[in-house]
């Protein structure tokens, strides 16, 4: 166990001791006032019933804080989004991937920190260049960008070395891994890496230090893929601010990069890594990649392994590629995804790559409600990318999101879980030692948490349930929808039900800031967003931009 659990957990027992020696015994007024909270309301002698029971209740909850949960034990009733009847197509392993063999190197080795992937692959297969110059110019631009963009936590120099070296040695000795062999990436700092700290993005975790190999690091590292280090994310998942400050967006340095993959989306943009991993429950791949100008993959839920990452929602987190395209994204969800046994929620599921598809055959739909209701600044963008949509040869039908549910209860979902994750902080007192504490701030979210009954829980989790169905009966008749990225309750709809997305660039706002286009799309059905945003990443270039004042 680590050092620092270990001090939550002694003083989470002190505190836990001290409530139960300290309180008074329940009385009807209390259980009066209580029900405020709640709009019930018991007539006095159905409260006589219940007091012997609520004292039993809170000894029993008392009991239950003296016994330690390490972070990987996940509740027993494990969400399972997939309606009755929905067949996972079989996996049938890692797709043959093309390089660019005819790559070169530019004149200014600094582009070289905004190629494609392909590109860089090429490079290092033809050996015009190494893993290890290579990661020296990513960390020379770390060390030169990082103090203003502040997207890393830390910087794993001295791991970075020792894999590019290694990268080297097999290449030379006739062992390549594939295209990801020798490239340099970045992981959200919600990943354990043993030996360097796991921050979480918050101060009470910041010297916290998990020995143990997340599985999406492990995957990488066994495609030769070099950890340059632990990208922001927002405090506990939530923002760009964390305790070392606000991370920035590279197109604009007075704005956050959004979050709360925010170092994953500042640092792939601003060139300091080749690709980045980020997470998301609620918006966290598709914000930071719409603010930053990158290009994130949030895949379907279980696609990927969660396991050693921090836990903000187990029935709606999920890990993902932020790159500077499609095809990027494609190639590092395909070395990621799959079972490993160490996540039950994982799912062995099929990617096929589609190279040059006939777009013709593609079924694509577009929410029509939300294009024209839409009154954003974005708004114009978005209608010019349906029409270039269009001149791609799609003609997008009409459909809209469904809208009958009590989406404001929703939220309940997320934080009943991160207050499960986290009881330990929070009744520790050391949720107090968190940098934000204002009314959106995460340690309000989970001081909330305390007051969510689990009966309603369970009821949001039933209508969930309905909404689950209902989304996929929508989509199934489609290949793709595309939706403004924030209007309506996209965004919240389709985290709740586990749908993939891809969110891509489409240009710029009236400040110069880049705006994005989200695709969705069936459970597992990743590959069908990447032939489309592909198709039209190939037409019309918004994407892999360079910020000003990050190439000299």
């Amino acid at each position: 166990m680590k050092k620092h659990g270990w001090l939550l957990l002694l003083i989470g027992i002190l505190f836990g001791f001290i409530i139960t020696k300290s309180s008074d015994t329940i009385s009807h007024s209390d259980v009066q006032s209580a029900q405020k909270l709640f709009n019930l309301h018991f007539q006095d002698v159905a409260i006589d019933t219940m007091m012997q029971y609520l004292e039993d209740n809170r000894k029993a909850y008392d009991s239950m804080r003296m016994f330690h949960l390490e972070n990987e034990i996940a509740p027993a009733l494990m969400f399972d989004p997939f309606p009755l009847g929905f067949q996972i197509k079989p996996n049938k392993g890692i797709n043959l991937w093309d390089i660019n063999l005819e790559a070169k190197l530019p004149e200014n080795q600094d582009d070289l920190a905004f190629f494609s992937i392909k590109d860089l692959a090429g490079l290092i297969k033809t050996k015009q260049i190494s893993s290890l110059d290579l990661t020296k110019i990513y960390l020379d631009r770390i060390k030169k960008y990082d103090p203003s963009l502040l997207a890393f936590v830390t910087v794993t120099e001295e791991l970075a070395m020792q894999q590019a070296e290694k990268a080297d040695r097999e290449l030379a000795a006739g062992k390549y891994r594939g295209p990801l062999h020798g490239i340099p990436y970045g992981v959200k700092d919600l990943a354990s890496v043993p030996g360097y700290p796991t921050t979480w993005g918050a101060a009470p975790y910041k010297d916290q230090v998990l020995n143990e190999t997340a599985t999406v690091v492990r995957k990488l590292e066994d495609a030769g893929a070099v950890l340059l280090g632990k990208l922001v994310s927002g405090s506990l998942a939530r923002g760009d601010v964390w305790f070392g400050g606000k991370t920035k967006n590279p197109w604009d340095l007075e704005q956050g990069a959004s979050g709360s993959s925010a170092g994953s989306g500042s640092a792939t943009a601003a060139g300091l890594v080749a690709f980045s991993i980020g997470t998301e429950t609620l918006g966290s791949i598709v914000s930071p990649s719409t603010r930053t100008g990158s290009t994130g993959l949030r895949p379907t839920f279980g696609a990927v392994s969660k396991h050693g990452f921090m836990v903000l929602s187990w029935s709606m987190d999920k890990v993902g590629p932020i790159c500077r395209s499609a095809t990027d994204c494609a190639i590092v969800f395909d070395y990621i995804r799959g079972e490993d046994g160490l996540d039950k929620t994982a799912r062995n599921a099929s990617f096929y790559y589609l190279e040059n598809p006939d777009l013709k055959n593609l079924k694509v739909a577009y929410f029509h409600d939300l294009f024209e209701k839409d009154t954003s600044k974005m708004s114009v963008n978005h209608q010019r990318t349906l029409k270039e949509f269009e001149a791609l040869g799609i003609r997008p039908e009409k459909v809209d999101l469904p809208d009958d549910f009590p989406f404001s209860v929703f939220d309940i979902i997320l934080r009943a879980e991160s207050g499960a994750f986290f009881d330990e902080l929070l009744l520790s007192g050391a949720v107090d030692d968190m940098v934000e504490q204002h009314k959106g701030s995460r340690a309000n979210s989970l001081r909330q948490s305390r007051f969510i009954p689990a009966v309603e829980y369970l009821q949001a989790n039933r209508h969930r349930t309905k909404l689950i169905q209902e989304f996929h009966n929508l989509i199934k008749a489609y290949d793709v929808i595309i939706s403004p990225t924030y209007a309506g309750r996209q965004m919240l709809i389709t985290n709740l039900t586990g749908h993939p997305a891809l969110s891509l660039p489409n240009g710029f706002d009236e400040k110069g800031r880049p705006t994005s286009i989200t695709l969705l799309g069936n459970y597992f059905g990743e590959e069908m967003l990447v032939a489309l945003a592909e198709a039209y990443q190939d037409k019309y270039q918004y994407h892999g931009l360079v910020p000003k004042g990050l190439v000299e």
